[in-house]
């Protein structure tokens, strides 16, 4: 087994234990125009509905108000999270502790929650756009697809943290991850995205 298969085992065997709260990095040279050198923030992950995520590396090019009616102005970037349901809006933020029903991923990291709370506290200044993202969609596996996506090499596993999401620019999350993993991660993160340039 050479090197590149040992990551591979490795990976799908990390993927096995699979959770909330952990980043899905697609690899370098994946072909889906959907996924590719994306960064997927898994938020869900059971054997009853499959997996969620956000993938939290693609803005687009509409504000929050362009979408949303009667929300506060708000000057926060919009992303898409994925390609399924982009019809309904999902956020991250790190204060859980004042959004009711926000679910925690990670310290400082939480999903979701109660939206006209959220509404009132960004109407009150109280929120900076640092502390949240805004997503229309979300990515989405069925029970046992990511299983297999990861048995064939399309994802790499690493914790998700609050920096990840809202510290490093949007653009430099994939190839930062990666370089923090190291090793032949670090090397991963130079590739160029056509194969061929390699």
């Amino acid at each position: 087994m050479d090197d590149k298969e040992k990551i591979w085992s490795y990976e799908f065997e990390r993927s096995k234990g699979l959770e909330a709260g952990q980043l899905l990095l697609s690899e370098p040279f994946m072909l889906d125009e959907n996924f590719r050198r994306t960064v997927v923030l898994v938020c869900e992950h059971n054997d009853e509905n499959g997996t969620v995520g956000l993938i939290v590396n693609k803005p687009i090019n509409l504000r929050l108000n362009d979408v949303v009616e009667d929300f506060p102005p708000f000057k926060g970037k919009l992303f898409l999270g994925g390609p399924v349901g982009t019809d309904t809006l999902q956020f991250l933020h790190s204060r859980g502790d004042e959004i009711e029903g926000s679910v925690k991923l990670n310290e400082g990291l939480y999903w979701g929650g109660n939206f006209e709370q959220l509404k009132l506290i960004i109407q009150s200044g109280k929120m900076k756009p640092a502390e949240i993202r805004f997503f229309l969609g979300y990515s989405g596996w069925g029970i046992g697809q990511l299983a297999q996506e990861m048995k064939d090499n399309s994802w790499i596993v690493t914790k998700a943290t609050d920096k990840h999401i809202f510290k490093i620019p949007h653009e430099d999350i994939w190839r930062e991850t990666m370089k923090e993993m190291g090793g032949v991660y670090n090397t991963m993160a130079g590739y160029p995205e056509n194969p061929a340039l390699n």
